[in-house]
């Protein structure tokens, strides 16, 4: 027991005894005993030098976010900067990424990084300048990639467009035909017909940023063909 719990205990020696007399002898008895072992072993760790234990962390305690610590450690980046003996081959935050990821978006990322650019396409309905949004980035990739769970893909490439590794561009790929099969997928189809006469696809694109570029060089093996979903590497 810590010395701030046995004079919290010791403060509180009146009220628990107007609690025993309130509840009357048996009590009385109960509560004056737990007392008396509280007590007790507080005396013995006291005499016998036992230090009290680790309590949790006070909210002062906890990592300190204030401008002189993110100062000092901004200073201290500049120094490790300066140091020509210090050489990190890898970015500081590719194993929390690594950690954040799902197994899919990681077969989504080595696509990208072996096949480039991917188109998608965004549904329209309306005049050119007071069009409405049917549905937006239809992609293939899921399936292209081989993913398990096809159908969580817009999921997996917000996380992905979260942690800076993938960008979602309004320009479209130069090759026009590569739209072509897209547009023609189940969901892209249904979305022009809740479009109506006046839908519309806009073409777009999806690219790895230069940092998920050096990521995916870096953390994964880029060399042969994806394996299937379903199946185990050998």
């Amino acid at each position: 027991m810590s010395d701030g719990a046995g004079r919290e205990l010791l403060r509180a020696a009146p009220g628990l005894a107007r609690i025993a007399a309130a509840t009357g002898w048996r009590g009385a008895r109960s509560v004056a005993a737990a007392y008396g072992r509280a007590a007790s072993r507080f005396a013995r760790e006291v005499l016998d030098g036992e230090p009290p234990p680790q309590s949790a962390p006070s909210r002062r305690e906890a990592p300190d976010f204030s401008t002189e610590a993110l100062r000092r450690r901004g200073e201290e980046l500049l120094r490790e900067s300066a140091d020509v003996t210090l050489d990190r081959d890898s970015h500081p935050a590719y194993m929390r990424i690594l950690d954040a990821l799902a197994p899919d978006e990681a077969r989504i990322l080595r696509f990208l990084a072996q096949n480039g650019a991917q188109p998608s396409v965004d549904v329209r309905s309306g005049l050119p300048l007071a069009s409405e949004l049917v549905a937006q980035g239809r992609t293939m990739i899921a399936a292209e990639a081989g993913c398990r769970h096809a159908d969580r893909v817009y999921a997996y490439l917000n996380n992905l467009h979260r942690l800076g590794l993938v960008w979602f561009l309004r320009e479209a790929l130069r090759d026009a035909s590569r739209y072509q099969v897209l547009e023609a997928q189940p969901e892209v189809v249904e979305s022009m017909k809740r479009g109506g006469r006046t839908a519309r696809t806009v073409r777009r694109s999806i690219v790895l940023t230069p940092f998920g570029e050096d990521f995916c060089a870096t953390c994964l093996s880029l060399d042969g063909p994806a394996e299937p979903a379903g199946t185990d590497p050998a």
